[in-house]
């Protein structure tokens, strides 16, 4: 589908905007600058962008109904008070392993934060894969769920909670699986192959569910978004105006607008700038009968 209108609406040139989160609360989109450790949040209505810098690379983060924040920093998970910016250290996770930090994260039904690692300076094919699924459940203990990651993203449950969502964006893996969901116990079994990109242009980055449980992945380093229903197939391709769009959230009013963030012409193929002048900026686009449902907020 090339005839839907897409707008930058925040041409800010991150260098990695990841992460979007939309808020039922204050209806502001929040999102983050892994690289740069930014913790930002966007308000459609007048256009400003506010910005804590954490001071370390920020990989993912989840809401709280207080008004603050769960970060997943390099050094572990911290509560961020929105207003005083000030971080209170929840679990240390992974602090010892100083040259991994966190990537991609999404909450369950039940309020708990999935956060996954990958190494900062990025995997190489003949590496032992180094990234680690955790969960932190609602009174700050850290599980490890599985491991063997080179670039985990892609975390996202089905509506109904009884299917898990990960991928893995390393160009030799690209791919999406699928796993059994226990929302009651939070144990991820029967794994499977959901979705291989290898015969579209873009490699799974970060995913969300819409609310017919269509699985929307964006296609980083291929210019698209990707519908993909929960049978894994292709439902439609939406061709964006940037090389690397990263991760999609539903937002607005009535959660029918999806904002896409992307990777700044620091991190896009040589050449290309021309091409994409707002690469780095926040887009929205509209689809006429889809929708998304509410995020969950950590518990």
């Amino acid at each position: 589908m090339n005839n839907i209108q897409i707008e930058c609406v925040l041409n800010i040139k991150a260098a990695l905007g990841e992460s979007p989160v939309w808020s039922t609360m204050d209806q502001k989109l929040y999102w983050v600058d892994i690289t740069e450790g930014l913790f930002c949040s966007f308000d459609p209505n007048n256009g400003v962008n506010k910005i804590i810098d954490v001071g370390r690379p920020i990989g993912c983060f989840a809401l709280k109904k207080n008004g603050n924040a769960i970060v997943a920093l390099t050094d572990g998970f911290f509560e961020l008070n929105k207003k005083t910016e000030e971080l209170k250290l929840i679990n240390d996770t992974e602090s010892n392993i100083t040259e991994n930090r966190f990537n991609d994260g999404t909450v369950d039904l039940k309020g708990r934060f999935y956060a996954g690692t990958m190494p900062i300076k990025g995997s190489n094919k003949d590496d032992t894969p180094k990234g680690t699924l955790y969960c932190l459940d609602e009174l700050g203990n850290v599980k490890k769920i599985m491991e063997g990651f080179y670039t985990i993203n892609g975390l996202a449950f089905s509506p109904d909670a009884k299917t898990a969502y990960v991928s893995d964006s390393a160009f030799w893996v690209r791919t999406i699986w699928a796993y059994d969901y226990d929302l009651e116990n939070g144990i991820w079994s029967n794994k499977r192959v959901f979705f291989n990109t290898k015969n579209i242009e873009g490699r799974p980055d970060g995913g969300c569910i819409d609310a017919d449980g269509c699985y929307w992945m964006a296609g980083v380093s291929g210019w698209e978004l990707v519908r993909i229903t929960p049978d894994g197939k292709i439902d439609m391709i939406i061709k964006m105006p940037i090389e690397k769009p990263t991760k999609i959230a539903f937002g607005g009013k009535n959660l029918d607008i999806m904002y896409v963030t992307s990777i700044g012409r620091n991190g896009i193929t040589k050449g290309t700038e021309s091409k994409q002048p707002y690469a780095g900026g926040i887009f929205s686009l509209t689809i006429p009968g889809i929708k998304g449902s509410e995020f969950p907020f950590y518990n």
